[in-house]
Parts: C-alpha cells; structure tokens; sequence
C-alpha cells in the first residue's frame, strides 16, 4: 500500500539539535518537513536527509512550499529569522499552498518557541498514564511513544484553528495556548528558564569556586543530604554545548524582569557573562553526541578555572 499523502508541508527554521526533533516528531505523525540549508553545514544536510526533511535552497522554496513555518531559531536570530520570512513572500500576490502561518517568539528580542528539551522517540514507551497526556486518544498515543517538550503559544489565533490539518499540528506539538494577548507566550518561556538555565549559572559559580577551594566533594555531601545534587550536577554537565546560546536568552530574561517585573537586571547580566565564560572556555567547542569535556561537575570546574586563567594572563 502506497504511504497516505501528507497532511501539509512544515517547514523548520532552523534544523539544529530541536528543530531535529520536531521534525522526526512531525514526519512520524503524518506531516512533510522541509528546511532551507544555505550557509549550512554538510553535516547537517546529511543528517536532513537521513531523516528524509526535504532540503530546499533558498526561503523564497521554503516560503512557496510550506503549509506553516516554525522559527526554532537562538533568541539572537529570532528578528532576523522572521525579516528573512517575510521578505521572501515580497511580490506574492498568492501561493500555490495557500496561506502562510509562521510561528515564532512573538516579541522583536524575546524568541524561542519551547519549554524544555527536544522531542524524541522514547526507548520504552510508558504505558501507564502521563501528566503530559492530553484528552484526545491521538495525543495519549503520541505521549507514550514520545517524549515532548511543552509548546506555550498566545495571541489572537491558535494554531489548532487553521483549517483541516491545525488540530492534529498542534496535538503533535504539545501547543498550550495561554492567552489572547501577544507576548504571553514569550513572558512565560522568560519566567520558566530563569528557574532552569539560571539555576545552572548558579551550580556554575558554586561547584567552580568549590573547587578552587577545594571543598567539591564536601558541597557535593551536603547537597545530596537534601536531594539537591542530582538536578544541579546534571544540569551543569548537560550545558556545555548550549552555553553560547544562552548567553543571550539570560539576557533576554534581564530584560523581561526589568521591563515587566520592576527588578533590577543585575542577576541575570550575570547569569549571561557566566555563560559566556563557559563558551569561551574549552568547554564551547563541545557538541552534542561528540562530548569530550564538562561530562563530571569535575571536569566543568576545571575547564572554566582554566579558562579563567588563561584570560587573566591574558590581561597582565
């Protein structure tokens, strides 16, 4: 039997280690993912076309063959991303595909369109119950082969509201909408990574100067009396290849808590310059699947003292 036609063309921008994700998520639940490569690694066109998303040349293919576009791009290219959108459809009175729908961090600073981890085929699907669960029996089967993470949306159209094929996009996404009001979205992805990604700048800070005090081991006993050590050690070692990103998402949170929240920027300025320490440290050349460094709370203290001192010798 010849394979059931696509519901629509999705296209993602861009195909890192999340946009990966949600496009195996999407290919294995009856949607068509393509993607623009230009200016991108070989690497990566291989690694799109060994999970057959159709690689296109240029935005103006992506634009003209895609159903919807979701921008899963670092917070620093989220403006440029939705510009690039948009100019690709200047002079298209219409297209063949019909309307267009780009999802995006709405606010001009403030990207990314996820809360967690990226999306993956889980080794043994639980067939218990799941918090993630939602009242449809298509997104209970999606729950149990898959592992999501939570997609908040919010303004004045919801994804499920595009016709014929938007109710089963946005079960597959695991989209929550929040709120009518542009921004909602974005404030929420702000507020929940100041709790996760600042929390890591702080484990940092902490296992880096015990260290240097030679008291690791000792803060190590103590935070696993209280049940503390396991989230903080493997957050700390998980980071290493994301810590570039993050450097401007901090940012962005410094931002939201001043404009919106009345707080003083300060902590999480800091929280930005831990981050960039650590990638211009040995530990921003990791890459996921390829580690060799900041795989022990050990080896990350290390790496980041090293790089500390290097950049202190530097300045003498």
């Amino acid at each position: 039997m010849p394979a059931p036609a696509p519901m629509a063309k999705i296209g993602i921008l861009s195909i890192g280690d999340m946009g990966m994700g949600i496009a195996k998520l999407l290919l294995a639940n009856g949607f068509a993912v393509a993607t623009n490569c230009k200016g991108r690694s070989q690497e990566t066109i291989d690694r799109c076309q060994a999970a057959n998303v159709e690689v296109l040349k240029s935005d103006v293919e992506l634009t003209d063959a895609c159903s919807v576009i979701l921008s899963v791009v670092p917070p620093r290219d989220a403006l440029a991303t939705a510009t690039r959108v948009v100019e690709s459809l200047v002079g298209v009175s219409q297209r063949a595909a019909g309307p267009l729908y780009f999802v995006a961090g709405a606010h001009p600073v403030r990207g990314r369109m996820h809360l967690g981890w990226p999306p993956s085929l889980k080794k043994k699907p639980d067939e218990g119950p799941s918090s993630a669960d939602a009242d449809t029996d298509k997104d209970k089967d999606i729950s149990k082969s898959w592992s999501r993470p939570g997609i908040p949306t919010s303004g004045p159209h919801k994804l499920s509201d595009i016709p014929v094929y938007g109710e089963a996009l946005a079960t597959t996404l695991h989209t929550r909408h929040i709120s009518p009001e542009i921004g909602a979205a974005s404030g929420l992805k702000m507020c929940f990574a100041s709790t996760t990604k600042g929390f890591t700048a702080l484990a940092i800070q902490s296992f880096t100067t015990a260290q240097k005090l030679g008291v690791l081991d000792e803060l190590k006993q103590e935070l696993s009396d209280r049940g503390a050590w396991d989230r903080a050690a493997g957050s700390v070692t998980a980071m290493a290849p994301k810590a570039y990103r993050w450097v401007r998402e901090m940012e962005e949170i410094a931002l939201t808590f001043e404009e919106d929240g009345g707080f003083a920027p300060d902590s999480f300025q800091g929280a930005a310059k831990v981050f960039q320490a650590v990638a211009d440290s040995e530990l921003g050349n990791e890459k996921i699947g390829k580690r060799k460094r900041g795989t022990t709370v050990e080896d990350v203290a290390e790496a980041l003292s090293e790089g500390m001192d290097k950049r202190k010798k530097k300045t003498v």
